[in-house]
């Protein structure tokens, strides 16, 4: 952590690269599926690594940000790094990266982490690494591995001063995963987008799938905590997948997963019914939108972007039915604020503002004035702490029908990470 700010981008591979050699290139121990895309990158990483592991595969899976523990990031056989082993890995790299240090510069907090992840995945050693980028994608630590497969994931605006200020720039910088002769897994994307993500894969050599033309989601209904899909995969057809997860956005999430592991399958084969069913009926993905409490519904998603809010609001609408439900919100300053009240606005019939524990969190005071334009002030409350913030919220919501009401605790990864500690889900 001494090592800066995560958020801090700095456009250059050059010292990861050096460190990487150093260590042997462990990255290249073991194919790669790498994710990148604006939202639903955690999420397709997990149930990519679910039908891996469904396959009887050994799987290394890194993702970020953490919701609780540094050590969810870094997971082998579906589980976080130990406290005993998640040191030993750092203090097997550390006279790597005091050298690395000396020639090029002082190694990010996030360049650290990602040879860690890649360190270890190598000396488990797992079958394969299912690698979801932090910010980006060409310049971004984790593209020193060579993804056999390179999902992108919908593109929305979001780190537009790290990334750039529009659709298509973000999508230049989000397609460099997608390396010579791999497969590229493309969601549904903007057009502007589309026609990037093309260009680089035609300019590269890489086999392109669609969403919506080679695989995709052909059917989904509502199912008691979740919902039953028919799934178009690049191998075959799978009938009655039923997903323990909200949402149409996870639904596509979930697509681009099957294609994904279909792609690294050699043969036509598809996968088999019964492997995406077991698969698929075990994924969780903590901190979207995830139920925690019952009497009043707590439900926490960590939505922090337009899109990613918009696909929230959409799933809540369509799953929950809430007959009230109170907002508990906490965003970082850099966000665009007021978008996201707009879109939980029509949803949402009062809200409570406050701030979570990262020193980029706005500020209670101004985040109330910028929801006082949109919801009006008889429809906000402020609280200067979110485990405050949280009990005024329940007993809004008490105030209506028991089981029709509800609150959605929303606005951040960190907000939902410090919510699960504060509401006894997070392990």
């Amino acid at each position: 952590m001494a090592r800066g700010v995560e958020w801090d981008f700095d456009p250059t591979l050059d010292r990861i690269i050096a460190l990487m050699e150093l260590l042997g290139d462990p990255q290249k121990a073991y194919p790669v599926v790498h994710i990148a895309g604006t939202n639903g990158k955690t999420s397709t990483a997990r149930m990519a690594e679910a039908l891996l592991r469904e396959r009887n595969l050994r799987v290394g899976r890194y993702t970020s940000p953490h919701l609780t523990s540094m050590r969810e990031r870094i997971c082998v056989d579906g589980e976080p790094l130990s406290e005993e082993r998640f040191v030993e890995v750092y203090q097997d790299i550390e006279p790597y990266l005091e050298m690395t240090d000396g020639k090029m510069g002082r190694l990010s907090f996030f360049e650290v982490l990602t040879a860690m992840a890649y360190a270890a995945f190598a000396d488990a050693p797992v079958d394969i690494a299912v690698i979801e980028t932090g910010m980006g994608g060409t310049w971004d630590a984790t593209n020193v591995a060579d993804g056999a497969v390179a999902v992108i994931t919908p593109i929305s605006l979001d780190h537009t001063e790290y990334l750039g200020p529009d659709v298509a720039t973000i999508a230049g910088e989000k397609a460099g995963i997608i390396k010579p002769g791999a497969t590229a897994v493309l969601a549904q994307q903007p057009l502007e987008a589309a026609e990037v993500l093309m260009r680089r894969a035609g300019e590269v050599g890489a086999v392109v799938a669609r969403e919506g033309l080679e695989f995709g989601v052909l059917h989904r209904e509502l199912a008691l905590g979740g919902q039953l899909l028919q799934l178009k995969g690049l191998k075959g057809v799978y009938q009655d997948v039923f997903l323990p997860l909200y949402g149409a956005h996870q639904a596509g999430n979930a697509a681009g997963a099957l294609a994904a592991v279909e792609a690294l399958t050699a043969g036509d084969e598809p996968l088999g019914e019964e492997v995406v069913r077991q698969a698929f009926g075990q994924v969780t993905s903590p901190g979207r939108l995830e139920v925690v409490r019952s009497g009043p519904t707590v439900v926490l998603d960590a939505a922090h972007n337009p899109a990613g809010m918009e696909a929230t609001a959409d799933a809540v609408t369509e799953a929950f039915g809430f007959t009230r439900l109170i907002a508990v919100v906490a965003v970082m300053g850099d966000k665009d604020v007021d978008a996201i009240l707009e879109l939980l606005e029509p949803i949402v019939e009062e809200i409570v503002v406050t701030r979570n524990s990262s020193p980029r969190s706005m500020r209670p005071e101004e985040l109330a004035a910028r929801a006082e334009a949109v919801f009006g002030t008889d429809r906000v409350h402020v609280s200067d702490r979110l485990d405050d913030a949280i009990d005024v919220a329940v007993g809004l919501a008490d105030q209506g029908d028991e089981f029709g009401s509800g609150v959605l605790i929303t606005g951040s990864v960190v907000t939902v990470g410090d919510a699960r500690v504060l509401l006894g889900a997070a392990k």
